[in-house]
């Protein structure tokens, strides 16, 4: 087997999809830290020139870009025998984790983010209404599971596995509140039984440095936000 590797941000929830994938997959790598004060590297730029953005698995040397399609691709060619598998074999269960993980990040990772950025407390409200809304179906799919994917984490559960971690965070530097005990109880069980599994814990990047990455972001994003008239 070629030399695996991953150009990644140590901040980016995007990014440690890919590791959990691959430590279930028992596949060994290495890891380039992208520095963004000094700018996008020349490896980043030539193996995503289109998107020019991380996570990139790099398999013996061939540019794979875009999480979701690298979660696929690792399940895909490393798969059979003792492998760990990320997606269902069955044809409508994997098109349904697709689904929903597409679901998860346009309406719930962009919805959270959205909601945190907004300094307009009405727009504020309305963008939280619209993520809880999103929310709302990730605990259906969750109602009456261990995991997304069953009794084992899978692919759905890597691509919403941001929200034990990266979602507290959010809500403290963006001052809202999404997940809580009462409106989303099998989501909030499932977070808490997620976050404990080893391997899934030591891939996660300290909290404070996530703090610092948010409040950073935040600023930024409402500062270039236009005004309205």
């Amino acid at each position: 087997m070629g030399k695996l590797k991953i150009i990644v941000s140590t901040t980016s929830l995007f990014c440690t999809r890919i590791e959990w994938a691959l430590k279930l997959k028992g596949l060994e790598y290495e890891l380039t830290v992208e520095d963004w004060d000094k700018g996008k590297s020349e490896l980043l730029l030539k193996s995503n020139p289109v998107h020019k953005k991380v996570p990139v698995l790099l398999d013996d040397g061939v540019a794979v870009a875009e999480s979701k399609v690298i979660l696929e691709y690792i399940d895909e060619k490393w798969k059979g025998g003792d492998l760990y598998p990320l997606l269902p074999q069955d044809p409508y269960e994997r098109a349904q984790a697709r689904f929903w993980a597409q679901f998860a990040d346009d309406k719930c990772v962009f919805g959270t983010w959205g909601a945190a950025c907004h300094a307009d407390a009405l727009e504020k409200e309305k963008a939280v209404e619209s993520t809880l809304e999103s929310f709302g179906y990730l605990e259906k799919q969750i109602k009456g599971k261990k995991f997304f994917a069953g009794d084992k984490i899978g692919y759905l559960d890597l691509v919403v596995g941001w929200i034990p971690h990266w979602l507290g965070v959010i809500e403290e530097t963006g001052g809202i509140k999404i997940l809580d005990a009462e409106s989303f109880p099998s989501l909030h069980e499932w977070a808490q039984n997620f976050i404990k599994i080893p391997l899934i814990k030591e891939c996660v990047p300290p909290r404070d440095m996530l703090v610092n990455y948010s409040t950073t972001l935040l600023s930024y994003l409402r500062s270039s936000a236009p005004n309205k008239p």
